[in-house]
């Protein structure tokens, strides 16, 4: 029997995506935010508080870039998460933690994280409770010990990290159990 917990935002599991930018002074901006997706192929849309720099970084360079973290990077990630660049001037410098341009959008690629998407604001959705971010993806980067021989992600080695909304964890993405538009596939005979 299923007990009533009143509003919860039960979506698991969320991604922990590193949304990296550049402020007015060419600084290097980086925040956690676990409201993000894809929306379409080659796009995707940040669910973001219009108050945030990075938001403001966004809308200054119409770009930016999506890292997925990683366990390796747990820490730096949720400091990212923690810690605000609207009052700290050094947030991205305390981590230790090393950005290049990238090559396609003016945005940094933070070199830690194992896989990036390169994303130019394509744009903006405002509704009184509601600000989102529309990009569309122009490159993503992979490590190459992510890769198979034939270029594709396998995921577990990334060794992402997802976030609980329901008691505030993290855990690494585990093992494959299903191949996906095949595991259903017995249901679909008729009976």
């Amino acid at each position: 029997m299923k007990r009533d917990l009143g509003v919860i935002e039960g979506i698991f599991p969320m991604p922990v995506l590193m949304i990296a930018t550049y402020d007015k002074d060419g600084k290097v901006d980086v925040m956690n935010a676990a409201w993000g997706q894809i929306s379409d192929m080659g796009q995707l849309m940040l669910f973001l508080s219009e108050d945030h720099k990075t938001t403001e970084n966004i809308k200054l360079n119409k770009a930016f870039t999506v890292a997925l973290a990683d366990e390796s990077h747990m820490m730096e990630a949720d400091f990212f998460g923690i810690a605000t660049g609207n009052k700290m001037n050094d947030k991205f410098e305390r981590t230790g933690l090393h950005a290049r341009k990238s090559k396609f959008v003016n945005a940094p690629i933070i070199e830690e994280f194992p896989f990036v998407m390169e994303c130019e604001l394509e744009d903006t959705i405002k509704k009184d409770s509601l600000f989102a971010v529309i990009g569309k993806i122009k490159n993503a980067a992979c490590e190459e010990s992510a890769l198979d021989d034939k270029g594709k992600v396998i995921p577990e080695r990334l060794n992402a990290i997802i976030f609980d909304q329901f008691r505030h964890g993290y855990y690494k993405v585990g093992e494959k159990i299903g191949k996906a538009w095949n595991a259903g596939v017995p249901l679909m005979e008729d009976k």
